[in-house]
């Protein structure tokens, strides 16, 4: 049997974990096509290795347990600019993380170590491949690339590091293009995959009812939403109402706006919710939002996942034109594209959706069909088995 050693930041430390569960289904798959999956990843609050969805999970320590929160619940880069106190846990993360790499490597005679988002995870898959070889593969999906913007000392590693991988993927066409840039390496094209429900047509949508779905973080957007929703009540949608799922530091500021707005009545922040209320609310949408920015540290949408998963339910997209959304969202085509961080923009696209049922329904089904030919699983498990050196 084939072995793989996954190294990444984050893997779910529970059934229903919202962390990477695209990962999960993505090794799940692998594992049907005869691949021996074990994975590498950091512990959060003490937690310890384990034996999860049929799969060993190597947890390395870092720190005590009330300090291991580098990772997980928001992405590293995003807590370090928050608090710059993070940055004292880099050092005993990435010794920990390489002595057990060494010993995971060493031990586990993988045919391929994969190694997501390589800043830093890099180092361990390097570590783990000198310590028992293997066929060295990584996929980028974009912090990495802001990061080595930042900060001009990631560049040469990165260099480095690509250069002695065998292979090199990344999740959209923005995130290649910024990697070719930075290193000069070529990265074949491997997005998430996603599952289709049956196609059977039932998910009514309710009239007037804006979903948006994402961390509550800058660089989604949601405050330009928000302030979109009076435009809308001015073009005749009063009764349009706005559901934003998702929590995150940004919340104190969106509260704020919607007050400021005299909004309460007319939009909702739900939180964090259930994986069934939140595909209940994908299915009942009318339409579905995503305003995305580029924010003030240069970090944006990389692919935007939630727009297919609104597209699994045939709903149709507005979204902005940034990062990797147009692998997604092409206007007019399987969606409607505006400019970023304009308000006004976004009302006249979700205005003349609402006006136009009979155009809604063309894109909606259009992304439908788009999200089943290029981001089902069977074509991301084609191009995964690709990059682990399978013809």
């Amino acid at each position: 049997m084939k072995k793989a050693l996954i190294v990444t930041t984050n893997f779910p430390r529970w059934p229903g974990d919202p962390h990477s569960p695209w990962l999960v289904d993505l090794l799940s798959l692998l594992r049907g096509q005869g691949w021996e999956i074990e994975i590498l990843a950091p512990s959060y609050a003490g937690l310890r290795s384990q034996r999860i969805f049929d799969m060993t999970v190597h947890r390395f320590r870092y720190a005590p347990a009330r300090w291991e929160t580098l990772t997980h619940e928001e992405g590293a880069p995003n807590k370090i600019r928050q608090n710059p106190l993070y940055l004292l846990l880099l050092p005993s993360y990435l010794l920990a993380g390489m002595l057990a790499a060494w010993q995971v490597g060493r031990d586990g005679g993988f045919d391929v170590i994969h190694v997501h988002w390589p800043v830093p995870q890099g180092l361990l898959g390097w570590v783990a491949r000198l310590a028992g070889g293997g066929r060295l593969v990584t996929t980028f999906y974009g912090a990495d690339l802001v990061m080595s913007q930042r900060f001009s000392f990631v560049r040469p590693f990165l260099r480095a590091f690509v250069q002695s991988c065998a292979d090199v993927a990344a999740i959209s066409s923005y995130t290649a293009r910024e990697l070719a840039a930075s290193t000069g390496a070529q990265a074949r094209l491997i997005p998430y995959g996603i599952s289709l429900p049956a196609d059977d047509g039932s998910w009514p949508a309710e009239p007037g009812l804006i979903l948006t779905v994402g961390r509550l973080i800058a660089r989604k957007g949601q405050a330009y939403l928000v302030e979109a929703m009076p435009l809308l009540a001015a073009a005749g949608h009063a009764d349009a109402h706005l559901v934003i799922v998702g929590e995150g530091p940004e919340r104190p500021r969106l509260e704020a706006l919607i007050r400021a707005l005299g909004l309460s009545e007319r939009v909702t922040l739900t939180g964090r919710i259930s994986d069934e209320a939140l595909q209940d609310y994908y299915k009942t949408c009318q339409i579905f939002v995503l305003p995305a920015i580029v924010d003030d540290t240069g970090d944006t949408e990389m692919l935007g996942m939630v727009s297919l998963e609104a597209m699994r339910y045939r709903k149709p997209v507005v979204a902005t034109s940034v990062g990797g959304i147009a692998d997604i969202v092409q206007d007019n085509v399987t969606g409607l594209l505006v400019q970023q961080r304009d308000p006004g923009a976004l009302a006249v696209a979700i205005h003349n959706l609402l006006n136009d049922p009979s155009r809604a329904t063309e894109l909606g089904d259009a992304g439908y069909q788009f999200a089943h030919d290029h981001f089902s699983w069977p074509s991301v498990l084609a191009q995964t088995l690709s990059l682990y050196g399978e013809t």
